[in-house]
């Protein structure tokens, strides 16, 4: 599942806000139970894993110069919740991208 968000940033302050405020993502996911992992395999690449209630969503997000990419991979189980799913990615994504500078 991919799920584009468009910016109008730039790579360096998309790259900046992402890694300032990803431990943010988890009180995004409602249940209060999520854990979230990120690493930089890359500069534009932030991975991620998040694990709840015992199923885990894996993936990775791709920072372009106007838009970045959720490429999120849902076990089998989860299917039936991809619109959800989307839907709290594209929340998640923007509220990383308003983040304001600490």
């Amino acid at each position: 599942m991919d799920v584009e968000i468009p910016h109008s940033l730039g790579r360096d302050e998309v790259r900046r806000r992402f890694r300032d405020n990803s431990h943010r993502i988890a009180a995004g996911i409602p249940g209060g139970m999520a854990e979230v992992k990120t690493s930089w395999p890359s500069e534009d690449r932030m991975a991620l894993s998040v694990t709840a209630l015992g199923q885990a969503i894996t993936g990775h997000v791709d920072i372009h110069d106007h838009k970045v990419v959720f490429h999120m991979i849902l076990p089998p189980a989860l299917g039936f919740v991809q619109p959800i799913v989307e839907g709290a990615i594209r929340d998640q994504g923007q509220r990383l991208l308003a983040a304001p500078k600490d």
